[in-house]
């Protein structure tokens, strides 16, 4: 996997919804209504990433929940990790 160019990366980052670019690193917090509802999220994007491949650090406060994607191999962003984020944003 070929780690992305600045000028890809800003291209990219603008086709997704609400993620953020953090250094190397793109984001996203959801908040649901409650602790159960942010569960049956994170099981479906637990689901994704290993059908994909591809694991986000995932933080979890009660309702809240964040989650950070880089390519560690590749040094960077990829076009890894622009795929699994839309494809997290079709789960909502």
């Amino acid at each position: 996997m070929q780690k992305l160019s600045r000028n890809e990366i800003e291209q990219k980052i603008k086709t997704l919804k609400n993620w953020s670019l953090e250094g190397d690193a793109i984001k996203k917090s959801w908040e649901f209504s409650d602790f159960k509802e942010a569960m049956k999220f994170i099981n479906k994007v637990a689901d994704l990433a290993n059908e994909q491949d591809h694991h986000p650090e995932m933080f979890n406060v009660y309702n809240k929940v964040e989650l950070k994607f880089s390519t560690h191999d590749a040094g960077g962003l990829t076009d890894r990790d622009f795929k699994i984020a839309a494809a997290i944003d079709r789960l909502r």
